[in-house]
């Protein structure tokens, strides 16, 4: 039998190795976005990776969010801002330590490739918007197919060098050059619990989740509400981000409506779902003529279908339109025309085609349009850009 300095001088058992860190990098997205934190940054980490949420903040806020660590940087605001940032945020990047550098906007996705030849990181470029058209408010008309030509070229010289590319919503993959790299990670409904409207007769609430500005429709609610009944309701739950707040109240002012809109200004995601299910009808008005919006597919609208609400939304919105005709969980139309709004108000007057639109729509975001899969697609990415140890799945 050994004595006790022998087992004492037998090696130790090596520790376990720590699984590998994937660093979601934010040029401009918040510390607990709901897509790259609480979808994206919450399955990986619930599947056994180290996650961290890399973005720009201030100190109030959280360490850890849904099991993704939080780390932010102070920047300069706008767009200047954000170019002359990319080499501070490249370097931050590659002294992460991270095996996956995760970008979630083009400045974001070059700093990233350039962080990883320094540290050897694996790179995915997470794309959310339609970024060639981005440029084209800025452009006289006959400059924007040359901006949108230079745009295309970029994204493709970027998505060659990087991993894989990620993409939040069909008809982004056209403008990257490498669709084996192509992996859909869709915007789809996380089951976030929230117990579901139960509509009854009586006036009516429209709500309106997320950025406001006259881009979404923000003046047209006022327009249509004003043609609804007169005890209906207009909720907003978000902030203005166009800098139209003023003309808003302004014109809710002139049309006698103050008081018949309630602003509540930015909530947490499941505050925010817990206030739009008291509400009777969602509002999702993007307006025409931004690719973008053509493009479109966003949380509001699932939210709005977890909440068991009837969504109105734009005809011309092809996305939205998929999703909203395969459900059959509410109406399309012009959101250019107050009236065509204020029209699908009054089908959706009767509380049983309510009811039975939210249902179905609710259903839907639960299953065929739900995270889950989609949340699958992005492990299975992680497992071959950065395999777990047996101990760590």
């Amino acid at each position: 039998m050994p004595d006790g300095s022998a087992l004492l001088r037998q090696p130790a058992a090596p520790a376990p190795a720590e699984p590998p860190l994937a660093c979601l990098l934010s040029a401009a997205h918040p510390p607990t976005d709901v897509r790259v934190v609480g979808k994206e940054g919450a399955a990986l980490a619930a599947a056994g990776w180290r996650v961290l949420h890399l973005c720009p903040g201030g100190p109030g806020a959280p360490a850890m969010h849904m099991g993704v660590a939080i780390r932010t940087y102070r920047r300069a605001g706008g767009w200047r801002g954000r170019l002359a940032n990319i080499p501070a945020l490249a370097r931050l990047a590659a002294e992460s330590g991270a095996t996956v550098l995760h970008a979630s906007e083009p400045d974001a996705w070059l700093a990233a490739l350039l962080a990883a030849r320094r540290s050897g990181a694996r790179v995915v470029l997470d794309v959310h918007e339609h970024y060639p058209s981005r440029l084209d408010p800025r452009l006289p008309a006959p400059l924007r197919p040359l901006g949108r030509a230079a745009i295309r070229w970029a994204c493709r010289r970027m998505a060659r060098r990087a991993d894989a590319v990620v993409v939040a919503k069909d008809g982004l993959d056209g403008d990257f050059a490498a669709p084996e790299h192509i992996v859909p990670v869709r915007n789809y409904a996380t089951a976030t619990p929230v117990a579901p409207r139960e509509h009854r007769p009586g006036p009516l609430t429209l709500v309106h989740l997320g950025a406001l500005g006259r881009a979404r429709g923000a003046m047209e609610m006022l327009d249509a509400l004003a043609l609804c009944p007169a005890d209906t309701r207009l909720s907003l739950v978000g902030r203005f981000t166009d800098g139209s707040g003023p003309d808003f109240a302004a014109r809710a002012a002139a049309l006698d409506l103050s008081a018949a809109v309630e602003q509540h200004g930015w909530m947490p995601h499941e505050a925010a779902l817990a206030q739009a299910a008291r509400a009777d009808i969602g509002l999702v008005l993007f307006q025409p003529g931004v690719e973008n919006h053509r493009l479109a597919l966003p949380h509001k609208l699932f939210d709005c279908m977890l909440a068991g609400l009837p969504v109105i939304a734009p005809a011309f919105a092809e996305e939205v339109a998929a999703v909203i005709q395969e459900a059959g969980c509410g109406l399309l139309v012009d959101t250019a025309d107050p009236a065509a709004i204020a029209a699908a108000v009054g089908e959706l007057a009767d509380p049983a085609r309510r009811a039975g639109l939210g249902a179905r729509g609710r259903a839907a975001a639960l299953g065929r349009f739900g995270w889950a899969g989609e949340a699958e697609r992005l492990v299975g990415l992680y497992r071959r850009l950065a395999p777990l140890a047996r101990a760590t799945k």
